[in-house]
């Protein structure tokens, strides 16, 4: 099958064009910026890119056009594809048709956690090596890529072997089906691991996106298995709205029957279920959002047939994910760091694991106010919640429509804002001193600061 992709250079678009290339077709693909590091990734896999969206993409004549969720109405090539009765789907949906169907699917839900548990998960099936596909919204260091089909044995029974792990986005298919991507994928095992309020653009509230989330949960079978965060309230209410599959809790802070629960620190603790030990995790990874994820990961790979024990081994070797509290660079003693937080609570928790870490010593959180629900000004009072524990806040002012300064004006002189990054760089470059972490985090490239920063504490 030849299918031309809208919107191929997204993460999860990317995904499907290298499993789609892998699984033998032929795949070409569009967006309206077509550069490296995806491009590059693409080409090397033999697909041929085209920059923009000109209705001249008819002349591929391929069998299927696949449409990502950033394809909007009034895009031209999109125009031209429903004038033409041309056929099209959404990625979604062409994965769970021509991928997850009859697979062991192993779903990865939450507002946050999404890609670092995924990327636990499939590395804890590949070292039990049931050698599962996978496709992530990050680059997982185990493996070095974001995707693959894993491997097809024919003679596995249907949905029960073969495992496929994926980051189940609850954020809409597409422009001609506004359910959450997660719903397509059917899965035998689902992880909930939290909900809080996001996407501001497609959701209305928490409500809103609860209902999605039950969506999901009505979709996995009487013999699958849910594994959901006993601490999260939302999630509670998820379930409350029925429930028909078998239920494994975690993260119970006190002794539960069947509940999975840590004991110790963040970077070495038991696995209980109820009293009993039957597990030990002893790894580099940081904070208590990581120990919940492990045991999430653990309770789900269960379900697939791997014991805790042998899946709390295959933790000590995960190395994370790229822009998870990634070290850039060290310069004159200040270290720089990458991470992807940029939700008011994943920047609290980024912050406080990194505090655990390095105990008194300074910590400049750096941030860019970038996801359309940030730049709508929905969560600007959580930011000094977010912030605190961080010596000195750093913020870039874009055209948001609200005043970042005065969002942070309780904290005092601890915060720093600047209307470009050079200046805030500059501004970073004055005040860091030898010993100082500087956190940048973002879901973007965030201007490139990253480099211009360790380059101007160089010069």
């Amino acid at each position: 099958m030849h299918i031309h992709i809208l919107g191929i250079c997204g993460t999860f678009m990317g995904g499907l064009a290298a499993i789609a290339c892998e699984a033998g077709h032929r795949v070409t693909g569009c967006d309206a910026n077509v550069y490296p590091p995806m491009s590059d990734q693409l080409r090397a896999l033999g697909i041929e890119l085209v920059e923009g969206w000109s209705p001249d993409q008819l002349k591929l004549a391929p069998d299927l056009y696949v449409i990502g969720n950033v394809v909007t109405r009034g895009n031209p090539l999109m125009e031209a594809l429903l004038d033409a009765s041309a056929p099209y789907t959404s990625g979604p949906q062409w994965l769970a048709e021509h991928v997850l169907a009859g697979r062991h699917v192993l779903a990865v839900a939450g507002t946050h956690g999404k890609t670092t548990t995924t990327s636990m998960l499939a590395w804890i099936l590949e070292s039990a090596g049931l050698q599962p596909g996978f496709l992530v919204g990050g680059v997982p260091l185990n493996f070095g890529i974001s995707a693959r089909l894993g491997r097809l044995d024919a003679t596995l029974p249907r949905g029960v072997g073969n495992p496929f792990v994926i980051e189940a986005d609850e954020y809409d298919t597409a422009f001609f089906d506004k359910r959450s991507k997660f719903v397509h994928y059917r899965p035998r095992t689902a992880i909930l691991n939290n909900l809080e309020y996001d996407h501001a653009d497609i959701f209305p509230d928490l409500g809103a996106i609860e209902t999605q989330f039950h969506h999901l949960v009505r979709t996995v079978p009487a013999h699958g298995r849910l594994v959901v965060n006993a601490r999260d309230e939302a999630l509670a209410r998820v379930l409350t709205r029925g429930c028909w599959s078998e239920l494994q809790r975690f993260g119970t802070r006190k002794e539960e029957p069947g509940a999975l629960r840590a004991r110790g620190e963040p970077h070495a603790f038991d696995v209980l279920r109820g009293s009993l030990k039957v597990a030990r995790v002893d790894w580099a990874q940081l904070g208590e959002h990581n120990q919940l994820n492990a045991l999430a990961a653990i309770a789900a790979a269960e379900h697939a047939g791997v014991a805790p024990e042998a899946a709390a081994a295959a933790l000590a070797s995960f190395t994370n994910v790229r822009r998870r509290l990634e070290l850039r660079g060290e310069i004159r003693g200040v270290r720089v760091y990458d991470d992807f937080a940029h939700h008011p609570t994943a920047m609290r928790t980024t912050i406080n694991g990194l505090r655990r870490k390095v105990g008194a010593q300074r910590i400049l959180a750096v941030f860019e106010p970038r996801t359309n629900t940030m730049k709508k000004g929905e969560m600007k009072a959580q930011l000094p919640w977010a912030l605190e524990e961080a010596d000195l806040t750093f913020c870039l002012q874009g055209n948001y429509g609200w005043d970042a300064a005065q969002a942070l004006a309780p904290m005092g002189q601890q915060a720093v804002v600047a209307d470009s990054v050079d200046k805030l760089v500059m501004a970073l470059v004055r005040a860091a001193r030898p010993g100082d972490h500087v956190l940048v985090m973002s879901n973007g490239s965030f201007g490139g600061i990253h480099d211009k920063l360790i380059a101007s504490l160089a010069g």
